[in-house]
């Protein structure tokens, strides 16, 4: 077990390395729902890679985060996703993207069908939701 710690720990350590580059990028902002003021996260947009890779990390705040896990999401809070599915960072796309699947709200389901996807995000999209 304390292998598994020590693997967490130095990966956590690797993206603490993005978080100047995020920050900027995201200009203090959560960039899925885009509230600012609040602490912000690095999340691993899914397939994970072995090592860290800042294309795969998208800057958010915590109750996005929890999203991601959650079995009853928040439909209100990620009425913001209306802007962050139209992102030309990838990897804020794809997050958008899965939550949005998730969701399976009528409102939804409509920005859904609207939105063009690159081959590239359609295929990482794939690969996230089968990983999940």
């Amino acid at each position: 077990m304390a292998k598994g710690l020590e693997k967490h720990r130095q990966r956590h350590s690797e993206l603490s390395l993005f978080g100047k580059t995020l920050t900027r990028r995201a200009k203090h902002h959560c960039e899925l729902c885009q509230a600012s003021g609040v602490s912000l996260n690095i999340f691993e947009v899914p397939p994970v890679p072995n090592e860290p890779v800042l294309e795969h990390c998208a800057f958010v705040c915590q109750t996005c985060l929890d999203q991601f896990n959650a079995k009853q999401l928040d439909g209100n809070h990620l009425r913001a996703l209306n802007h962050s599915v139209w992102s030309e960072v990838p990897a804020v796309q794809v997050a958008a993207l899965l939550l949005l699947r998730k969701l399976g709200a009528d409102w939804s389901d409509e920005l859904l069908e609207q939105v063009y996807l690159q081959p590239e995000i359609e295929e990482w999209v794939h690969k996230a939701e089968k990983v999940s």
